[in-house]
């Protein structure tokens, strides 16, 4: 079974020193996550939103790598359009080196105008920004001098992970898929979707390229574990109530996404089956019995308690993973 951590710093404190702690936080529950056992961190990215959420995921994945060995390191997704392309380069080669090849990501394009304009990029265009990018990361990632806008530039370092960092192509169209398809790189859709497998395959053979998709199923559902999760539910419901209610409102017209259904309160949280709370001997006999799935723990989802967040780690680490 593959185990992972979620980190995306939903719930904005009143208290701004409280927000500090938080991220500071990230550190020590990366230790303990790798200390678990745990074999993935992954981290997101979206801006301008009410209730916090992660803006900056390259600086905080550089921190989560400087105090780790072992774990892997990874967002889903990185909005590459928002970004100088040079230097988003620069900083995932940086990256790479000092986490010895541990970090990774699922290139997306975003789909809320308001960050687009944050970061003063034109959204009638982020098709071809997304398309640029790319471009120019596989270039920059060959050490070797290249063309950009005229003039011959040269990115350094060179990553040590060849052909260059690992990253998927995200999204949920045929425009993705195909996309994906055409510059050979693996493509991620955000839910199991046949049908742009099926574009995303049919594209490879057109374009003589070879991939594969990926795309989260178990993973999708957040996981805690708790010797009593009727009890548990009254503590942390509020939290994953506070980050669905939020992500629900990012809902776009013609977007699908995981966990797009509406949600008021923390009875309809539990039917959407975003969020689940099993016991240990629950999670244990997962383990034996779903050796291939993925269990994803949230623990700050929705602004929980940094203190609550450690315990359930070292819970975790106690109860749900022993032999």
């Amino acid at each position: 079974m593959t185990i992972a951590m979620r980190i995306n710093m939903t719930g904005l404190p009143l208290d701004r020193t409280n927000e500090a702690e938080r991220y500071q936080a990230i550190v020590e529950l990366a230790v303990l996550a790798e200390q678990a056992g745990m074999d993935f961190i992954n981290l997101e990215e979206h801006h301008c939103a009410d209730n916090g959420w992660l803006a900056s995921p390259l600086l905080l994945a550089s921190m989560i790598a400087a105090v780790t060995k072992k774990i892997k390191i990874g967002v889903t997704a990185l909005l590459i359009p928002l970004y100088d392309p040079i230097r988003l380069a620069e900083e995932i080669a940086v990256l790479d080196v000092v986490s010895k090849g541990r970090f990774s990501f699922v290139a997306g394009m975003g789909y809320r105008p308001i960050e687009y304009h944050a970061m003063n990029k034109d959204w009638s265009k982020r098709g071809q920004l997304m398309e640029d990018c790319i471009s120019i990361l596989l270039q920059a990632w060959t050490g070797e001098p290249f063309e950009y806008r005229g003039k011959m530039v040269r990115v350094s370092p060179q990553p040590i992970s060849q052909p260059h960092p690992f990253f998927f192509v995200g999204g949920m169209s045929e425009h993705a898929a195909r996309r994906a398809a055409r510059f050979g790189l693996p493509f991620y859709p955000a839910t199991p979707r046949p049908d742009l497998e099926a574009v995303y395959y049919q594209a490879l053979k057109e374009y003589g390229q070879k991939g594969f998709v990926y795309s989260p199923d178990s993973a999708n559902t957040m996981t805690f574990v708790d010797t009593d999760p009727e009890q548990a539910w009254l503590e942390l419901g509020p939290y994953f109530l506070s980050e669905m209610e939020e992500y629900s409102r990012w809902g776009a017209k013609g977007v699908q996404r995981p966990s797009e259904q509406a949600v008021m309160t923390i009875d309809e949280v539990k039917q959407s089956g975003r969020f689940e709370i099993i016991t240990p001997a629950e999670c244990r006999q997962r383990r034996e019995t779903e050796p291939q799935s993925t269990l994803v723990l949230h623990p700050l989802a929705g602004g929980i308690p940094i203190e609550r967040a450690m315990e359930s780690l070292t819970f975790f680490q106690a109860q749900a993973v022993k032999e």
